[in-house]
């Protein structure tokens, strides 16, 4: 896709306006950074508040990670390229309208056409915050301090640091305000998930803030926070929990991170208000009620736990995030990482019959993957990097089309199923962290400590560990073959332990060796295998990795399985004949490096050898799969069982 979209933007107009200090990052680059401010607030305090419960470790961020040529390079490239054919002043239209302002450009489609308008543009605002570093691309930036430009002037000509877009947004926390509360879980008052929609923006200025330096992004925030403590000043605990019963997404998350970073604790005191006793209770007492229940609605609640805990210690969110986390990984996740049917949790364990084309939302994996990295912060156990790997290779890369950039709602694991790429001009919700999951993959590769580097994720990169005068570069071709080679740069000798992850699908195979003599480990898999020595520039870590194949079974059903190879899951290619019968695999109990081989004229694909009925099929990596009709999970028998069972599938 050409960067077509990547023309200058149009220039704002001038209105009367305080002009703050230049950001002097921006005059690098030959534009201003001109701040529209309102006399709203005092400016904002820059406090950084100490956690009281602090990360053991902490990933290192897209600023410091450069992926290299492989799957993940190609769709972060597709992502870029998505992202500048996007239009801003198309996606601030509602804005522009909500403060009384003639909108610039016409409004997107599908939901920003709707009563869940603005929610794209916070989406929108952390990716271009991400990819300005991930991509290189100034371009990134300079939009990205447009739209914070364009905010703050309708949070000024708003007059009340409220600033949104969504219909009767106003009116509706008006009525709010005075205690007038109605809700039927996605409409508050007959606005659609409201406080939702404010969380994304709160987040996107957030990360325009942290990434990019951008201070006015932080005031416009913390501005419309303190509209947030005034309108929901005089609610009553009982009103709070009618409010909450409508979505409300990472609403905790976002204030907590405003109190981080300003030292206002009137920001945590809301954050802890944002708390929905019917979900969290429970989870809080380790009980799995999440049965029926909306799950992108309940994820990112449970970050915002995870932050709460990290910020004040306070064990109750703690458990909450933890609990939850082990409770939809081990109960409600499917083998490609993701988890729901039609958007909703079924019973713990039970997912032989929850396979439809409305699976698998890519929102939670989303929302799931930043759980997860919140939670190994605190504890650097492997679990959180198999699950992190798990939904990374086969959700979320397999959810974009890496030809187009579009992205995917659901992802069907019903089988013969296709991807239902969306329209890049009609947006969902998922539309929306589709443009940031592509920009995010690198945040997930690597931590720290102060004195240890782990790597966690096999995709080739380089790390600038600026700290600690490190450079890393890490080489892989998985999922073909099973190495990766760490080339380890430094101006003088440091002393660290890096630590490197066995994947639990490596086989016995797994070896590390530096500068060509072999380490002696004895990381079982699942774990990481630990290096300590001091570094010099030119060592090299190669590892062994050798993939086994394996098969994945559902919980409550060990004949239905998923093929993996290393960490990508294949899936059978069929035809696309909807009459044709859907293939079985007939395997009598062999092993299944028995009857799945290597295809011979492509070393990505397999092929059933003898066993499929009614015929044998290739198998493709599912984030290579764009078109084909394909087959997920599997049906297995034995000779006899399928004697037995052949006419149900004729």
């Amino acid at each position: 896709m050409s960067r077509c979209g990547s023309a200058r933007l149009p220039q704002q107009p001038a209105p009367p306006c305080e002009i703050l200090p230049v950001n002097v990052s921006a005059l690098k680059f030959g534009f201003l950074a001109i701040v529209f401010m309102a006399p709203l607030a005092p400016p904002v305090c820059r406090a950084q508040v100490a956690a009281k419960s602090p990360p053991v470790v902490r990933p290192f961020d897209v600023r410091q990670v450069k992926l290299l040529d492989g799957p993940f390079k190609e769709a972060q490239d597709a992502d870029a390229a998505y992202l500048l054919t996007l239009k801003p002043d198309r996606l601030l239209s509602w804005y522009r309208k909500d403060a009384g302002l003639e909108p610039k450009a016409e409004q997107y489609g599908g939901w920003e056409a709707m009563g869940i308008a603005g929610h794209s543009l916070g989406h929108y605002l952390s990716a271009c915050a991400r990819m300005h570093h991930a991509d290189g691309d100034e371009e990134f930036r300079r939009r990205g301090d447009y739209v914070v430009a364009e905010l703050a002037a309708c949070q000024e000509a708003g007059g009340d640091g409220f600033v949104g877009a969504m219909p009767r947004g106003r009116e509706v926390f008006a009525e709010v305000a005075r205690g007038d509360i109605r809700s039927r879980g996605f409409d508050l008052n007959g606005s659609w998930v409201p406080w939702y929609t404010l969380h994304k923006l709160f987040a996107g200025l957030i990360d325009a803030y942290r990434l990019c330096d951008n201070e006015q992004a932080l005031d416009v925030a913390s501005r419309l926070g303190r509209w947030a403590i005034e309108t929901t000043a005089d609610l009553t605990p009982e009103q709070w929990q009618q409010m909450l019963a409508c979505e409300h997404g990472g609403m905790n998350e976002s204030l907590a991170e405003l109190y981080q970073l300003t030292g206002d604790e009137e920001f945590l005191k809301l954050a802890k208000k944002f708390y929905h006793k019917q979900i969290l209770d429970p989870l809080a007492a380790e009980r799995d009620e999440l049965e029926g229940k909306h799950s992108n609605t309940q994820v990112p609640k449970i970050i915002g736990a995870a932050k709460i805990a990290e910020l004040t210690g306070e064990a109750k969110f703690a458990v909450i995030a933890r609990f939850f986390w082990s409770t939809i990984v081990d109960n409600h996740t499917y083998a490609m990482g993701g988890n729901s049917m039609r958007e909703h949790l079924g019973p713990p364990r039970k997912l032989n019959d929850r396979l439809s084309h409305d699976t698998a939302e890519t929102c939670n994996t989303y929302n799931m993957l930043k759980l997860t990295s919140a939670l190994f912060s605190q504890k650097p156990d492997a679990a959180y990097v198999e699950y992190a790997e798990r939904a990374l290779w086969n959700h979320i890369l397999a959810s974009q089309n890496s030809a187009t950039g579009m992205v995917c709602y659901f992802v069907p694991l019903a089988a013969g199923s296709t991807k239902p790429f969306m329209d890049p001009e009609a947006f969902t919700c998922c539309s929306g962290s589709g443009m940031e999951n592509h920009a995010r993959y690198g945040e997930y590769v690597y931590a720290r400590s102060a004195d240890d580097l782990y790597v966690n994720q096999f995709i080739s990169s380089e790390l600038d560990w600026t700290r600690a005068g490190v450079k890393l570069r890490q080489q892989t071709e998985l999922p073909t073959t099973g190495a990766t080679r760490l080339e380890i740069s430094c101006k003088e000798p440091r002393e660290f332990a890096l630590h490197v992850r066995r994947p639990r699908w490596c086989g016995e195979g797994f070896r590390i060796r530096v500068n060509g003599a072999e380490v002696e480990t004895d990381a079982t898999p699942g774990s990481f295998a630990t290096v300590e020595r001091t570094w010099n520039a030119g060592d090299v870590v190669e590892v062994d990795l050798p993939p086994s194949l394996r098969l994945d079974p559902m919980p409550d059903n060990p004949g239905r399985v998923a093929a993996f190879y290393g960490p990508a899951m294949y899936v059978g290619i069929v035809g696309q004949d909807a009459e044709e019968m859907l293939p079985v695999l007939v395997t009598s109990d062999r092993p299944v490096d028995d009857w799945l081989k290597p295809a011979a004229d492509r070393p990505a694909r397999f092929e059933t050898a003898g066993v499929g009925r009614p015929r044998d099929l290739p198998l493709e990596p599912f984030f290579a799969v764009r078109d084909e009709r394909y087959i997920v999970y599997w049906d297995v028998f034995t000779e006899d069982q399928w004697r037995a069972r052949e006419r149900e599938y004729n």
